[in-house]
C-alpha cells in the first residue's frame, strides 16, 4: 500500500440488500455485496458477493467474486470466481481462476484469461455502459 492510498475499512462494503432493486450501473472501489435485485453492469476494484436472493441481469466485472444468486449476462473476473451450490449463471465467464461446486447450474462459455485481457475487457464494457450523471447538491 502507498503512503497516499485510501485506507480501505472492513465495513466499505457497498450493499444491495433483501429486497432494494437498482436499475443501472454500479462502480466501486471497494467490495460490493448484492442480495436483491440489480440490472446493469456492476464493477468492483475488490471482491463481488452476490447473495442467495440475489437477481441480476447485466454484466459484472471484479477482483474476485462469490457466486450464490442468480444471474443473467456475462460475468469478468481478474482473479478468482467461486461459484456456489445454488448458483444459476445464464451468461459466459471470462475468468482467471474458477471454482465450481456441484449443484451450480452454467448456461454460457467459460474462458479463461489473463490479467492483461481482464484490464482490456473490463476498459471497453465500463466505456460502453450507459453514463449516469449525478447531480451535485450546492
Amino acid at each position: 500500500m502507498q503512503k497516499n492510498d485510501p485506507v480501505v475499512n472492513v465495513n466499505d462494503v457497498t450493499r444491495i440488500s433483501k429486497g432494494a432493486s437498482l436499475k443501472g450501473n454500479l462502480v466501486s472501489a471497494t467490495d460490493i455485496r448484492v442480495d436483491g435485485t440489480m440490472d446493469g453492469v456492476v464493477f468492483s476494484e475488490g471482491r463481488i458477493v452476490v447473495g442467495e436472493t440475489a437477481v441480476m441481469s447485466g454484466s459484472l466485472l471484479c477482483t474476485n467474486l462469490d457466486m450464490w444468486g442468480k444471474i443473467d449476462g456475462d460475468i469478468y473476473v481478474k482473479d478468482t470466481l467461486s461459484i456456489k451450490n445454488l448458483a444459476v449463471v445464464n451468461g459466459n465467464i471470462y475468468v482467471r481462476k474458477i471454482q465450481v461446486e456441484m449443484g451450480a447450474q452454467i448456461n454460457g462459455t467459460c474462458k479463461m484469461i489473463t490479467e492483461q485481457e481482464f484490464d482490456k475487457l473490463a476498459a471497453e464494457i465500463v466505456k460502453k455502459a450507459p453514463k449516469t450523471e449525478a447531480k451535485k447538491e450546492a
